[in-house]
């Protein structure tokens, strides 16, 4: 449990950074788009903040610097998708592509069965010796 909290502690400081960049950022828009004479000096303080919110997060670069993230996230994020429903859907995938492989496997076992049936009317003596060597092989 503490080696969790330790490990997600530098990836909540990097999304509480970048929280307030994107806030930060979000203000010096609403400043700027009804720029006052007046308000320069909070200008200037929301700009050294949003310059302090990238130093930051510069810092935490180091610590996720090990993170790899696929690039389908990306694409997901850029359809307009929430990318923490991503594992969601990589898991109904799978599970989906797991039902059409064992639905084949089932398929290829039924076929083979049928084979050795057919083959066992049609060629009794090759099918006796078949399962002599298959026994004597151990499978």
């Amino acid at each position: 449990m503490a080696d969790e909290e330790k490990q997600s502690e530098p990836f909540d400081l990097l999304e509480q950074t970048i929280e307030q960049f994107v806030e930060t950022t979000r203000q010096i828009g609403i400043i700027v788009s009804d720029f006052q004479p007046g308000s320069q000096g909070v200008l200037n303080q929301k700009i050294n903040m949003m310059v302090d919110n990238l130093r930051e997060i510069e810092k935490c670069k180091a610590h996720v610097a090990d993170v790899e993230v696929p690039l389908e996230v990306f694409e997901y994020i850029d359809q307009g998708r929430n990318p923490q429903l991503y594992t969601k859907d990589c898991l109904e995938k799978a599970l989906v592509k797991n039902e059409q492989v064992k639905g084949k496997i089932d398929a290829y076992k039924n076929f083979k069965s049928l084979l050795v049936d057919e083959l066992s009317k049609v060629l009794p003596k090759d099918m006796k010796e078949y399962n002599k060597i298959k026994e004597s092989q151990g499978s």
